[in-house]
Protein backbone atom coordinates (compact mmCIF):
# COMPACT_ATOMS: atom_id res chain seq x y z
CA UNK A 1 0.00 0.00 0.00
CA UNK A 2 1.20 3.11 -0.92
CA UNK A 3 1.69 6.12 1.56
CA UNK A 4 0.05 9.48 0.92
CA UNK A 5 3.14 12.41 0.90
CA UNK A 6 3.16 16.19 1.02
CA UNK A 7 -0.76 17.59 0.94
CA UNK A 8 -1.97 14.01 -0.41
CA UNK A 9 -3.63 13.59 2.78
CA UNK A 10 -5.92 17.39 2.92
CA UNK A 11 -6.82 16.42 -0.78
CA UNK A 12 -8.37 13.15 -0.01
CA UNK A 13 -10.15 14.47 3.11
CA UNK A 14 -11.83 17.46 1.05
CA UNK A 15 -13.03 15.34 -1.45
CA UNK A 16 -14.64 12.80 1.13
CA UNK A 17 -16.33 16.11 2.02
CA UNK A 18 -17.18 16.97 -0.88
CA UNK A 19 -18.80 14.11 -1.73
CA UNK A 20 -20.69 14.01 1.42
CA UNK A 21 -21.86 17.99 1.29
CA UNK A 22 -23.24 17.18 -1.98
CA UNK A 23 -26.44 14.80 -1.60
CA UNK A 24 -27.42 17.62 1.34
CA UNK A 25 -26.82 20.47 -0.66
CA UNK A 26 -28.98 18.89 -3.25
CA UNK A 27 -31.66 17.61 -0.60
CA UNK A 28 -31.33 21.11 1.11
CA UNK A 29 -32.29 22.50 -2.10
CA UNK A 30 -35.17 19.92 -3.35
CA UNK A 31 -36.54 21.33 0.48
CA UNK A 32 -36.36 25.09 -0.52
CA UNK A 33 -37.72 24.14 -4.03
CA UNK A 34 -40.89 22.30 -2.23
CA UNK A 35 -41.16 25.47 0.46
CA UNK A 36 -41.41 27.99 -2.45
CA UNK A 37 -44.01 25.96 -4.44
CA UNK A 38 -46.28 25.35 -1.33
CA UNK A 39 -45.70 29.08 -0.24
CA UNK A 40 -46.99 30.02 -3.60
CA UNK A 41 -49.58 27.56 -3.82
CA UNK A 42 -51.28 28.79 -0.82
CA UNK A 43 -50.96 32.42 -1.52
CA UNK A 44 -52.72 31.29 -4.93
CA UNK A 45 -55.23 29.19 -2.64
CA UNK A 46 -55.76 32.63 -0.38
CA UNK A 47 -56.02 34.95 -3.36
CA UNK A 48 -58.57 32.43 -5.14
CA UNK A 49 -60.94 32.19 -2.33
CA UNK A 50 -61.04 35.81 -1.69
CA UNK A 51 -61.80 36.22 -5.00
CA UNK A 52 -64.13 33.34 -4.48
CA UNK A 53 -66.35 35.58 -2.01
CA UNK A 54 -65.95 38.55 -3.18
CA UNK A 55 -67.16 38.09 -6.69
CA UNK A 56 -70.50 37.35 -5.66
CA UNK A 57 -71.13 40.97 -3.85
CA UNK A 58 -69.48 42.90 -6.96
CA UNK A 59 -71.64 40.99 -9.61
CA UNK A 60 -74.58 41.65 -7.38
CA UNK A 61 -73.67 45.23 -6.31
CA UNK A 62 -72.76 46.08 -10.48
CA UNK A 63 -75.87 44.40 -12.27
CA UNK A 64 -76.89 47.13 -13.93
CA UNK A 65 -73.38 46.70 -15.87
CA UNK A 66 -72.65 42.79 -15.79
CA UNK A 67 -76.21 41.35 -15.82
CA UNK A 68 -76.39 42.72 -19.39
CA UNK A 69 -72.96 42.12 -20.64
CA UNK A 70 -73.37 38.18 -19.49
CA UNK A 71 -76.49 38.09 -20.99
CA UNK A 72 -75.48 39.49 -24.18
CA UNK A 73 -72.27 37.15 -24.60
CA UNK A 74 -74.28 34.13 -24.25
CA UNK A 75 -76.47 34.93 -26.18
CA UNK A 76 -73.34 36.22 -28.94
CA UNK A 77 -72.20 32.68 -28.13
CA UNK A 78 -75.62 30.92 -28.77
CA UNK A 79 -75.67 32.51 -32.30
CA UNK A 80 -71.96 31.78 -33.45
CA UNK A 81 -72.96 28.97 -35.53
CA UNK A 82 -75.60 30.88 -37.20
CA UNK A 83 -72.72 33.72 -37.86
CA UNK A 84 -70.32 31.23 -38.92
CA UNK A 85 -73.01 29.64 -41.63
CA UNK A 86 -73.59 33.17 -42.65
CA UNK A 87 -69.75 33.85 -43.53
CA UNK A 88 -69.38 30.22 -44.92
CA UNK A 89 -72.18 31.18 -47.78
CA UNK A 90 -69.99 34.65 -48.69
CA UNK A 91 -71.26 37.02 -46.62
CA UNK A 92 -69.17 39.57 -44.49
CA UNK A 93 -68.39 39.24 -40.67
CA UNK A 94 -70.38 43.11 -40.20
CA UNK A 95 -73.55 41.55 -42.06
CA UNK A 96 -73.35 38.50 -40.77
CA UNK A 97 -73.67 39.76 -37.85
CA UNK A 98 -76.39 42.62 -37.94
CA UNK A 99 -78.74 39.67 -39.86
CA UNK A 100 -78.25 37.35 -36.64
CA UNK A 101 -79.00 40.73 -34.74
CA UNK A 102 -82.02 41.26 -36.38
CA UNK A 103 -83.45 37.19 -36.04
CA UNK A 104 -82.52 37.69 -32.41
CA UNK A 105 -84.54 40.58 -32.07
CA UNK A 106 -87.55 39.57 -33.86
CA UNK A 107 -87.83 36.37 -32.35
CA UNK A 108 -87.85 38.24 -28.98
CA UNK A 109 -90.12 41.01 -29.99
CA UNK A 110 -92.47 38.45 -31.10
CA UNK A 111 -92.13 36.52 -27.74
CA UNK A 112 -92.35 39.58 -25.92
CA UNK A 113 -95.61 40.53 -28.00
CA UNK A 114 -97.39 37.01 -27.41
CA UNK A 115 -96.97 37.22 -23.39
CA UNK A 116 -96.65 40.70 -22.21
CA UNK A 117 -99.85 42.28 -23.95
CA UNK A 118 -102.18 39.71 -23.06
CA UNK A 119 -100.48 39.37 -19.76
CA UNK A 120 -101.81 42.95 -19.00
CA UNK A 121 -105.13 42.30 -19.24
CA UNK A 122 -104.87 38.95 -16.58
CA UNK A 123 -103.17 41.21 -13.90
CA UNK A 124 -105.81 43.82 -14.61
CA UNK A 125 -109.13 41.36 -13.98
CA UNK A 126 -106.83 39.70 -11.08
CA UNK A 127 -108.56 42.02 -8.75
CA UNK A 128 -111.85 41.65 -10.00
CA UNK A 129 -111.72 38.35 -9.95
CA UNK A 130 -110.52 37.58 -6.28
CA UNK A 131 -114.52 36.88 -5.34
CA UNK A 132 -114.43 33.74 -8.37
CA UNK A 133 -111.22 32.00 -7.23
CA UNK A 134 -112.40 32.32 -3.47
CA UNK A 135 -115.92 30.91 -4.56
CA UNK A 136 -114.18 28.26 -6.37
CA UNK A 137 -111.84 27.19 -3.66
CA UNK A 138 -114.37 26.91 -1.00
CA UNK A 139 -115.19 23.36 -1.41
CA UNK A 140 -111.32 22.49 -1.40
CA UNK A 141 -110.45 24.74 1.53
CA UNK A 142 -113.62 23.27 3.54
CA UNK A 143 -111.41 19.73 3.73
CA UNK A 144 -108.19 21.91 5.67
CA UNK A 145 -110.55 24.11 7.78
CA UNK A 146 -110.08 21.29 10.67
CA UNK A 147 -106.55 20.97 10.34
CA UNK A 148 -106.25 24.84 10.28
CA UNK A 149 -108.07 25.00 13.57
CA UNK A 150 -105.89 21.87 15.26
CA UNK A 151 -102.37 24.00 13.95
CA UNK A 152 -103.60 27.47 15.21
CA UNK A 153 -104.53 25.68 19.12
CA UNK A 154 -101.17 24.25 19.18
CA UNK A 155 -99.88 27.99 17.88
CA UNK A 156 -101.60 29.65 20.54
CA UNK A 157 -100.96 26.81 23.26
CA UNK A 158 -97.24 26.90 22.69
CA UNK A 159 -96.79 30.63 22.44
CA UNK A 160 -95.05 32.36 25.61
CA UNK A 161 -95.02 36.09 24.52
CA UNK A 162 -96.97 38.47 22.32
CA UNK A 163 -95.25 40.75 20.09
CA UNK A 164 -96.96 43.86 18.81
CA UNK A 165 -97.52 43.58 14.96
CA UNK A 166 -96.32 46.74 13.21
CA UNK A 167 -98.06 47.40 10.45
CA UNK A 168 -95.64 48.95 7.60
CA UNK A 169 -96.98 51.04 4.58
CA UNK A 170 -95.45 50.50 1.31
CA UNK A 171 -96.03 52.77 -1.16
CA UNK A 172 -96.75 51.00 -4.78
CA UNK A 173 -97.65 52.00 -8.42
CA UNK A 174 -100.82 53.18 -8.40
CA UNK A 175 -101.05 51.27 -12.20
CA UNK A 176 -99.34 49.58 -14.81
CA UNK A 177 -98.19 52.52 -16.59
CA UNK A 178 -96.18 53.69 -13.63
CA UNK A 179 -94.71 50.60 -12.99
CA UNK A 180 -93.58 50.53 -16.47
CA UNK A 181 -92.64 54.50 -16.62
CA UNK A 182 -89.94 53.84 -13.56
CA UNK A 183 -88.71 50.82 -14.81
CA UNK A 184 -88.94 51.67 -18.86
CA UNK A 185 -85.85 54.00 -18.84
CA UNK A 186 -83.02 51.74 -17.40
CA UNK A 187 -84.61 48.66 -19.14
CA UNK A 188 -84.44 49.94 -22.77
CA UNK A 189 -80.73 51.23 -21.80
CA UNK A 190 -79.68 47.89 -20.83
CA UNK A 191 -81.40 46.47 -23.87
CA UNK A 192 -79.69 48.78 -26.52
CA UNK A 193 -76.03 48.28 -24.98
CA UNK A 194 -76.89 44.35 -24.73
CA UNK A 195 -77.84 44.55 -28.51
CA UNK A 196 -74.60 46.55 -29.19
CA UNK A 197 -72.66 43.60 -27.29
CA UNK A 198 -73.84 41.19 -29.42
CA UNK A 199 -73.37 43.10 -32.52
CA UNK A 200 -69.48 44.11 -31.80
CA UNK A 201 -68.65 40.16 -30.74
CA UNK A 202 -70.22 38.58 -33.30
CA UNK A 203 -69.04 40.84 -35.93
CA UNK A 204 -65.34 40.86 -34.49
CA UNK A 205 -66.10 37.23 -33.66
CA UNK A 206 -63.62 35.79 -36.46
CA UNK A 207 -60.76 37.91 -36.30
CA UNK A 208 -60.60 37.27 -32.43
CA UNK A 209 -60.64 33.80 -32.73
CA UNK A 210 -57.96 34.34 -34.99
CA UNK A 211 -55.68 36.77 -33.37
CA UNK A 212 -55.73 34.14 -29.89
CA UNK A 213 -54.86 30.78 -32.14
CA UNK A 214 -52.25 32.75 -33.97
CA UNK A 215 -51.31 34.57 -30.71
CA UNK A 216 -49.78 31.06 -29.09
CA UNK A 217 -46.07 30.38 -28.50
CA UNK A 218 -46.49 26.73 -29.87
CA UNK A 219 -48.16 24.50 -32.27
CA UNK A 220 -49.66 22.65 -29.10
CA UNK A 221 -50.94 25.86 -27.43
CA UNK A 222 -52.28 27.03 -30.41
CA UNK A 223 -54.14 23.53 -31.17
CA UNK A 224 -55.93 23.38 -27.63
CA UNK A 225 -56.72 27.26 -27.69
CA UNK A 226 -58.79 26.23 -30.45
CA UNK A 227 -60.27 22.81 -29.34
CA UNK A 228 -61.09 24.82 -25.90
CA UNK A 229 -62.86 27.56 -28.10
CA UNK A 230 -64.36 25.21 -30.90
CA UNK A 231 -66.15 23.05 -27.88
CA UNK A 232 -67.03 26.09 -25.59
CA UNK A 233 -69.21 27.23 -28.51
CA UNK A 234 -70.66 24.16 -29.50
CA UNK A 235 -71.68 23.02 -26.29
CA UNK A 236 -73.44 26.38 -25.49
CA UNK A 237 -75.29 26.56 -28.62
CA UNK A 238 -76.12 23.13 -28.65
CA UNK A 239 -77.93 23.22 -25.32
CA UNK A 240 -79.19 26.93 -26.01
CA UNK A 241 -80.49 25.52 -29.36
CA UNK A 242 -82.01 22.33 -28.27
CA UNK A 243 -83.64 23.27 -25.32
CA UNK A 244 -85.10 26.08 -26.99
CA UNK A 245 -86.57 24.01 -29.84
CA UNK A 246 -87.83 21.62 -26.85
CA UNK A 247 -89.81 24.28 -24.91
CA UNK A 248 -91.09 25.76 -27.99
CA UNK A 249 -92.65 22.56 -29.40
CA UNK A 250 -93.91 22.06 -25.28
CA UNK A 251 -95.70 25.46 -25.40
CA UNK A 252 -97.11 25.34 -28.29
CA UNK A 253 -98.70 22.12 -27.25
CA UNK A 254 -99.99 23.27 -24.14
CA UNK A 255 -101.13 26.62 -25.87
CA UNK A 256 -103.26 23.43 -28.04
CA UNK A 257 -104.31 21.82 -25.15
CA UNK A 258 -105.10 24.55 -22.80
CA UNK A 259 -106.92 26.21 -26.58
CA UNK A 260 -109.46 22.43 -26.58
CA UNK A 261 -110.69 23.49 -22.79
CA UNK A 262 -111.10 26.60 -23.27
CA UNK A 263 -108.84 28.40 -21.69
CA UNK A 264 -108.45 32.58 -22.69
CA UNK A 265 -105.31 33.41 -24.24
CA UNK A 266 -103.51 29.94 -24.56
CA UNK A 267 -100.54 31.16 -26.90
CA UNK A 268 -99.68 33.71 -23.84
CA UNK A 269 -99.91 30.50 -21.51
CA UNK A 270 -97.50 28.32 -24.18
CA UNK A 271 -95.03 31.24 -24.21
CA UNK A 272 -94.74 31.36 -20.54
CA UNK A 273 -94.43 28.15 -20.04
CA UNK A 274 -91.67 28.06 -23.02
CA UNK A 275 -89.78 30.71 -21.17
CA UNK A 276 -89.93 29.39 -17.82
CA UNK A 277 -88.77 26.03 -19.11
CA UNK A 278 -85.17 27.51 -19.48
CA UNK A 279 -85.24 27.52 -15.28
CA UNK A 280 -84.79 23.93 -14.34
CA UNK A 281 -86.71 22.55 -11.62
CA UNK A 282 -87.84 26.12 -10.19
CA UNK A 283 -89.82 26.88 -13.68
CA UNK A 284 -91.84 23.79 -14.14
CA UNK A 285 -93.33 24.75 -10.71
CA UNK A 286 -93.88 28.31 -11.07
CA UNK A 287 -95.22 27.60 -14.47
CA UNK A 288 -98.03 25.00 -12.59
CA UNK A 289 -98.77 27.70 -10.11
CA UNK A 290 -99.54 30.34 -12.70
CA UNK A 291 -101.60 27.88 -14.86
CA UNK A 292 -103.68 27.58 -11.59
CA UNK A 293 -104.03 30.91 -10.71
CA UNK A 294 -105.45 30.81 -14.34
CA UNK A 295 -108.05 28.33 -14.04
CA UNK A 296 -109.08 29.68 -10.77
CA UNK A 297 -109.63 33.33 -12.49
CA UNK A 298 -111.15 31.53 -15.17
CA UNK A 299 -113.27 28.42 -14.13
CA UNK A 300 -116.01 28.01 -11.65
CA UNK A 301 -115.47 24.17 -10.63
CA UNK A 302 -112.66 23.68 -8.32
CA UNK A 303 -111.13 20.56 -10.19
CA UNK A 304 -111.38 21.46 -13.53
CA UNK A 305 -109.84 24.74 -12.65
CA UNK A 306 -106.68 22.72 -11.23
CA UNK A 307 -107.11 20.95 -15.24
CA UNK A 308 -104.75 23.11 -17.13
CA UNK A 309 -102.30 23.18 -14.10
CA UNK A 310 -102.65 18.96 -14.12
CA UNK A 311 -101.85 19.07 -18.18
CA UNK A 312 -98.92 20.85 -17.96
CA UNK A 313 -96.88 18.93 -15.13
CA UNK A 314 -98.01 15.70 -17.45
CA UNK A 315 -96.37 17.09 -20.69
CA UNK A 316 -93.09 18.68 -18.54
CA UNK A 317 -93.05 14.71 -17.28
CA UNK A 318 -92.83 13.39 -20.79
CA UNK A 319 -90.62 15.95 -21.81
CA UNK A 320 -88.42 15.88 -19.04
CA UNK A 321 -88.01 12.22 -18.67
CA UNK A 322 -88.30 11.13 -22.15
CA UNK A 323 -87.91 13.86 -24.83
CA UNK A 324 -84.99 16.08 -23.56
CA UNK A 325 -82.73 13.11 -22.77
CA UNK A 326 -83.23 11.74 -26.11
CA UNK A 327 -82.36 14.80 -27.69
CA UNK A 328 -79.46 16.10 -25.72
CA UNK A 329 -78.23 12.94 -24.76
CA UNK A 330 -75.24 12.03 -22.43
CA UNK A 331 -72.78 14.78 -24.12
CA UNK A 332 -74.46 17.65 -22.17
CA UNK A 333 -75.33 15.94 -19.35
CA UNK A 334 -74.38 17.76 -15.85
CA UNK A 335 -75.00 16.73 -11.92
CA UNK A 336 -78.04 18.02 -11.09
CA UNK A 337 -76.00 19.30 -7.85
CA UNK A 338 -73.64 21.36 -9.70
CA UNK A 339 -77.52 22.93 -11.53
CA UNK A 340 -79.27 23.41 -8.13
CA UNK A 341 -76.32 25.21 -7.18
CA UNK A 342 -75.61 27.57 -10.07
CA UNK A 343 -79.19 27.84 -9.85
CA UNK A 344 -79.78 29.28 -6.17
CA UNK A 345 -76.02 31.20 -7.08
CA UNK A 346 -77.42 32.92 -10.16
CA UNK A 347 -80.53 33.82 -8.92
CA UNK A 348 -79.33 35.25 -5.90
CA UNK A 349 -76.99 37.45 -7.89
CA UNK A 350 -79.56 38.86 -10.70
CA UNK A 351 -82.96 37.09 -9.52
CA UNK A 352 -84.81 35.96 -12.50
CA UNK A 353 -82.23 36.64 -15.23
CA UNK A 354 -79.73 34.98 -13.34
CA UNK A 355 -81.92 31.95 -13.03
CA UNK A 356 -82.31 32.04 -16.81
CA UNK A 357 -78.70 32.41 -17.24
CA UNK A 358 -77.36 30.01 -15.14
CA UNK A 359 -77.11 26.50 -16.82
CA UNK A 360 -75.24 28.09 -20.39
CA UNK A 361 -73.30 29.71 -17.36
CA UNK A 362 -72.34 26.45 -16.33
CA UNK A 363 -71.77 24.82 -19.30
CA UNK A 364 -69.23 27.56 -20.32
CA UNK A 365 -66.94 27.41 -17.26
CA UNK A 366 -66.96 23.75 -17.23
CA UNK A 367 -66.05 23.41 -20.94
CA UNK A 368 -63.34 25.96 -20.05
CA UNK A 369 -62.42 24.17 -17.03
CA UNK A 370 -62.25 20.69 -18.79
CA UNK A 371 -60.10 22.30 -21.78
CA UNK A 372 -57.65 24.13 -19.59
CA UNK A 373 -57.38 22.01 -16.55
CA UNK A 374 -58.97 22.26 -13.24
CA UNK A 375 -57.58 23.18 -9.85
CA UNK A 376 -56.16 20.06 -7.91
CA UNK A 377 -57.23 21.59 -4.02
CA UNK A 378 -58.16 18.01 -2.77
CA UNK A 379 -54.59 17.53 -4.08
CA UNK A 380 -53.03 20.80 -2.55
CA UNK A 381 -55.06 20.39 0.89
CA UNK A 382 -54.72 16.38 1.20
CA UNK A 383 -51.84 15.00 -0.61
CA UNK A 384 -48.85 18.12 -0.46
CA UNK A 385 -49.49 18.98 -4.37
CA UNK A 386 -50.02 21.90 -6.07
CA UNK A 387 -53.15 23.07 -7.19
CA UNK A 388 -52.55 22.17 -11.04
CA UNK A 389 -53.51 18.40 -11.35
CA UNK A 390 -52.29 16.31 -13.88
CA UNK A 391 -53.43 16.48 -17.29
CA UNK A 392 -56.96 14.60 -17.92
CA UNK A 393 -54.52 11.93 -20.28
CA UNK A 394 -52.13 11.34 -17.36
CA UNK A 395 -55.12 9.80 -14.65
CA UNK A 396 -54.87 6.84 -16.53
CA UNK A 397 -51.08 6.24 -16.58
Amino acid sequence: MRRLQGDEPAKVVEAALDAHAEPQQIAETEVAAYRRDRLLAALTLIAGAGLTLALPFALRAGAEFFMPVTAALVIAIALVPVLEWLERRGLPSTLSAFICVLVFLGIANIAVASIVLPATDWVRLLPERIGRIRETLAPVMHVYTQLQRFFDDVVKQFSTAHHAARTVAVETPNSLVDIIATSAPLAAVQMFFAVLVIFFFLSGWTRMRRRTITARASFDGAMTTARAIQQMVDATSTYLGTITLVNIVLGLVVAFVLWLLGMPTPLMWGGIVTVLNYIPYLGPIASALLLSLGGLMTFNHPWYAFLPAICFIGLHLVESNVITPSIVGRRLTINPLLILVALSFWAWVWGTTGALLAVPLLIIVKTVLDAAGRPDIAGFLFEEGTLTGPPPEEHGA
